[in-house]
């Protein structure tokens, strides 16, 4: 099919169901409400074994763990340069990924450690940390109401 169909002919269609049209005879047909958002994707985040592949930018993933999360987008233009990607309803939302803390070493920065913890932008509230795996003892996550969820089994 080509790609205009979808973006020029089946989104219109779409878009006059939602929000009503005026039919042949002149008279107003009163949309269903609702609506629709019309994007192209990208580049499958995970391979056909389920691991996230290796060409998976920080900004793309946490696109996607945000949203995992919250059920919320997160706005292209609002991706930080920080593992706190933002705070819905009073929890924070972490992603430890790719060397975000500026350690490129293999699997460097992605471990959910006492010192990665230390790391990490404040929050004073619960938090939902998505890491490569979790050091931190039961004690300590308890204190600091941290709950980590592993990539990518977890996303």
């Amino acid at each position: 099919m080509e790609p205009r169909i979808a973006r020029d002919i089946t989104a219109e269609r779409v878009r006059r169901v939602a929000e009503g049209y005026a039919a042949a005879d002149g008279e107003r047909v009163p949309g269903l409400g609702g609506g629709f958002r019309y994007a192209q994707l990208g580049e499958a985040l995970f391979d056909a074994s389920g691991q996230i592949r290796k060409t998976v930018k920080f900004a793309d993933l946490a696109r996607h763990v945000f949203f995992k999360a919250t059920g919320s987008p997160l706005p292209v233009k609002r991706v930080p340069n920080t593992p706190l990607l933002g705070v819905y309803h009073g929890t924070a939302i972490y992603l430890l990924y790719n060397g975000i803390l500026g350690d490129e070493s293999v699997k460097g920065g992605n471990v959910l450690t006492p010192a990665i913890m230390k790391k990490l932008p404040p929050f004073d509230g619960p938090k939902i940390i998505y890491c490569a795996g979790d050091l931190l003892g039961e004690e300590r996550k308890r204190r600091e109401r941290v709950t980590p969820r592993q990539t990518p089994y977890e996303i």
